[in-house]
């Protein structure tokens, strides 16, 4: 390799220096509510955010058919509807989004590296983790097996798929009321197991599921298979057990919707910033999580509120306190690429 080759030339002869990596001001990993809001007020900050959505933008929120209690808009909307107003805002002001997936940090060197499933690497000052949470799983024989074909984690993604037949939907709270009513409109009838005996879902959809005709609900019960039973390669049934009393039943059902909560979606960040014993990242009351220019928003570190307008809040004080932190950075000298960043202590 010539010289040229190695350093670059104008093609006039004259060797010029390879150019050096940009690097980015702030990236904002995940494209849930708190990640757009991160976007938007990143952007208006005049920031030039990079926002790298994951393996879909807008979270679980864009696979929630209906947003009641979204401030600002009384007559409802649906989630990728929401989203998608979220997105087209985040970009008026400057926000770049790129579909891409993140599959490997490094926060141990300033500035920090980020790097994709694209082959991408990038550079930045400042980072805010936003993906979010997924969901929990029952961990029972032939759920595994028969997810797509019968098993669902998303009743406005396949509940159109069972028209006519009777269904079961599993879990007690806001998610699972929300799903088993928006079933109704295309099953012939509802199955809610919970496994207590009461719901922990708001009280204004409790009342809409005890007064709806097609739920009917099974109390201090939890499955224990779902099962194919004639090799059709579809659910056809549930197995139960009552677990006050231990008995065991087999209830038909054409379809199983599941949700019994979420797991934070917080893997790519193990061994890099510090986490809870249920692998949620720990933050501070400013959003900063233990290793100094590294934020954390939404459900990736809220393990208790789970809302759209609690995320978007998240996402919102993440951004200005990102803000801060590199209007700090540019009053200090500039620190070195091999310099660590300093810690924060944050607890449970």
């Amino acid at each position: 390799m010539s010289q040229n080759e190695t350093n670059g030339s104008n093609g006039h002869g004259v060797i010029e220096p390879a150019a050096e990596q940009a690097i980015e001001n702030v990236i904002i990993i995940g494209s849930g509510p708190s990640g757009l809001t991160a976007g938007l007020y990143t952007a208006r900050a005049n920031l030039n955010p990079l926002l790298i959505t994951g393996n879909e933008i807008g979270g679980q929120v864009a696979i929630t058919y209906e947003v009641e209690n979204y401030p600002g808009f009384p007559e409802s909307l649906s989630g990728p509807d929401l989203v998608e107003k979220m997105q087209k805002q985040a970009e008026k002001f400057g926000c770049r989004i790129e579909y891409d997936y993140v599959d490997r940090v490094d926060f141990e060197q300033f500035p920090f590296t980020v790097h994709t499933a694209n082959e991408m690497e990038y550079k930045a000052k400042a980072i805010i983790i936003s993906t979010g949470a997924s969901s929990r799983k029952l961990d029972v024989p032939g759920e595994k097996e028969l997810t797509g074909r019968g098993v669902s984690y998303c009743a406005t993604c396949d509940g159109f798929f069972f028209r006519g037949r009777e269904v079961v939907v599993v879990g007690g709270g806001d998610s699972a009321a929300e799903e088993a009513l928006f079933l109704t409109r295309f099953a012939s009838k509802v199955t809610l197991i919970h496994r207590r005996n009461s719901l922990r879902a708001s009280q204004i959809l409790q009342k809409r599921i005890f007064e709806h005709e097609k739920i009917n609900v099974i109390w201090d019960t939890v499955i224990t298979s779902i099962n194919d039973d004639n090799g059709s390669g579809g659910v056809t049934s549930v197995s139960l057990q009552n677990i006050k009393t231990s008995a065991t039943s087999t209830l038909p059902t054409g379809g199983v919707f599941i949700f019994v909560g979420h797991l934070p979606n917080s893997s790519l960040f193990e061994g890099k910033v510090a986490m809870d014993e249920e692998s949620y990242l720990l933050t501070d009351k400013l959003m900063r999580t233990n290793i100094a220019g590294v934020f954390a928003a939404g459900e990736i570190q809220d393990k208790r509120f789970k809302q759209v307008a609690t995320s978007v809040g998240q996402g919102c004080a993440a951004a200005m306190e990102v803000e801060k932190y590199l209007a700090d950075l540019e009053d200090r000298a500039y620190p070195g690429h091999a310099a660590a960043p300093a810690t924060i202590a944050v607890t449970a």
